[in-house]
């Protein structure tokens, strides 16, 4: 039976966990990018982590994987975080909130403003539920403008509008 995407989200047992950063890591470029070098402790954590993080995140205002994996790194007193994992649960967060809407839960966590956490260098997620579209009307209707770079999305100026974590 496949797994509802809140499932997806549950905490694992092997998580927190810290490793060096190793050029054969699928996130390297991304998080040495950041100014974590090879060798430099990295965190993967779980979603429950991450989630509360999106949740802060005030209408007006955006955030971007990047500010929350150095949030992470910094709770956790290390140089980075895996963005890769980082990205995935915000993807996985995003449709767990979604499911959880649709199935009637009205709990806090139904009230991630999700749209509002940015792919790095203040791009859309297509990977969001109901696509870039619906995150764009979301980002729009706060008062954020959008531009077309190429096939992606951007919020004009989005680092003006960073939230401080």
């Amino acid at each position: 039976m496949k797994k509802t995407w809140i499932q997806k989200i549950q905490d694992k047992k092997t998580f927190p966990k810290i490793l060096k950063l190793d050029k054969s890591f699928p996130c390297y470029n991304a998080v040495h990018k950041m100014g974590t070098n090879e060798g430099d402790p990295v965190i993967l954590v779980n979603a429950s982590e991450i989630w509360p993080l999106m949740a802060e995140v005030p209408e007006g205002s955006l955030t971007t994987i990047s500010e929350i994996c150095k949030k992470v790194a910094k709770q956790h007193k290390v140089k980075g975080c895996c963005t890769l994992t980082t990205g995935i649960f915000i993807m996985s967060i995003a449709n767990a909130v979604e499911e959880a809407v649709a199935g009637g839960d009205k709990s806090l966590f139904t009230r991630i403003p999700y749209w509002r956490t940015l792919k790095a260098g203040g791009f859309l997620n297509e990977k969001y539920p109901r696509g870039l579209e619906e995150q764009r009307n979301r980002l729009e209707d706060e008062g954020h403008k959008i531009i077309v770079r190429g096939k992606k999305y951007q919020v004009a100026d989005y680092d003006k509008y960073l939230f401080k974590f």
